[in-house]
């Protein structure tokens, strides 16, 4: 685990439920899911874009069941994918037994459109008998009329209160293996209905911002709304809902994971300085084109590049392995260590090259081979970046000597 999970406020411990080989809640990792905007019907075309949703870290997957054929698109795909698949249920109770006759691990059941009780809990009991998990999905679009009413608009206590009810009729039928969202298009909102969600139910919690849109606001709220709750401690699984690929919404779920120290790294991690007027490069150009470089090595690495090599290797000394620019040269380093200088048109194929080589052979194997006359070279450069450009932006030498002057006299 990341150190940086250690200081985010202890995760609350809820009960934990199994969606088919994927524990939520309890001590289980934060999964997370994403949808498929494909026909369900269409069983290849459904297939090839969970491949790549579990590709892009998905852990679980939803699919519309909204009709028959949806339901028998589902019978094909479920033991065909990846993840466990989860049918979503909005208004008709036969789709929610028939996704279940297809042998879906999950249900999402929207309480706002499915609204009869004697439906509710006989789809509950259906999912009991056949050990299946399902999700009450509260949203501030499809809040009861009656609930709306109640609470004067979709309120944060409105949303749990819709929760609530869900869960009492699932409860009059002993069925437990539930989890909750309640979610809302104002970040604001969601924030609130999920920290009321975390206070009244001891079940985990499906975190998200619903109807975020397109990038890149929508993953802006999404990650607003999402991270605050993470850094509280709440949340088990999430979803970003985007106005986009939902191979987005995958990738962006995962590497707020990793960012947070919640999920061990599968992939790059690129960090790149904001450029100044010491840069000695286009450091925007340099670290798009390692982006891409290193992204389609599928190795999980922290990467560094530094548009100057006064600060570059120092600042970045936690990377893996980074590139500083100077005098039309790149120092390479690997923990803030300087291992090689090389041209500066190679600077990512430096990167790229070195980056394979720690995958296999390991930081410490790499550090030991070295270009002994690397930190020297690398010294030098910096010596004549400072006569170049100063060290003193703020002129504090210059400054002192004023403060000393006056102190004297």
């Amino acid at each position: 685990m990341d150190v940086t999970a250690t200081s985010l406020s202890p995760r609350k411990k809820t009960h934990q439920i199994s969606v088919g080989t994927v524990k939520v809640g309890g001590d289980a990792p934060i999964s997370v899911q994403s949808m498929t905007t494909t026909k369900t019907a269409d069983v290849d075309g459904t297939l090839q874009q969970i491949y790549a949703l579990a590709a892009n870290g998905a852990d679980i997957v939803r699919c519309t069941c909204n009709d028959q054929a949806a339901a028998e698109g589902l019978a094909q795909i479920v033991p065909r994918s990846p993840v466990p698949i989860v049918a979503d249920i909005h208004f008709h109770v036969e789709m929610a037994l028939a996704a279940l006759e297809a042998g879906v691990q999950g249900l999402r059941l929207n309480p706002g459109n499915l609204r009869k009780p004697e439906e509710i809990k006989l789809v509950a009991s259906e999912a009991k008998d056949r050990g299946v998990p399902i999700r009450i999905g509260v949203n501030a679009g499809s809040l009861h009329p009656a609930i709306y009413e109640q609470f004067g608009g979709a309120t944060p206590e409105a949303l749990v209160e819709s929760a609530r009810l869900e869960l009492a009729y699932f409860e009059e039928v002993d069925f437990h293996d539930v989890k909750i969202s309640v979610k809302a298009s104002s970040v604001a909102t969601m924030i609130a209905a999920y920290r009321l969600a975390s206070e009244t139910f001891d079940h985990p919690l499906h975190l998200g911002v619903t109807e975020a849109g397109p990038l890149p606001g929508g993953l802006l709220k999404g990650t607003a709304g999402i991270a605050t709750l993470l850094a509280e401690g709440i949340g088990d699984t999430l979803r970003y809902s985007l106005t986009a690929d939902p191979v987005e919404e995958a990738r962006a779920g995962r590497q707020l994971l990793e960012v947070f120290g919640l999920r061990e790294r599968k992939g790059l991690d690129l960090i790149a300085c904001p450029s100044c007027g010491r840069a000695e490069v286009d450091v925007i150009k340099v670290a798009n084109d390692a982006q891409v470089a290193l992204g389609e090595l599928n190795i999980p690495i922290q990467v560094a590049v530094m548009g100057c090599v006064v600060n570059g290797p120092g600042e970045a000394r936690h990377a893996d392995l980074g590139i500083a620019a100077g005098k039309k040269r790149g120092h390479l380093f690997i923990r803030g260590e300087i291992i090689r200088v090389v041209p500066e048109d190679e600077m990512v194929e430096a990167l790229v090259d070195e980056a394979k080589k720690i995958a296999a052979e390991g930081v410490d194997a790499r550090l030991a081979a070295k270009d002994l006359g690397a930190e020297a070279e690398a010294a030098a450069d910096r010596a004549l970046l400072l006569d170049e450009k100063g060290d003193d932006a703020n002129q504090a030498r210059a400054r002192i000597e004023r403060i000393r002057h006056r102190s004297e006299s």
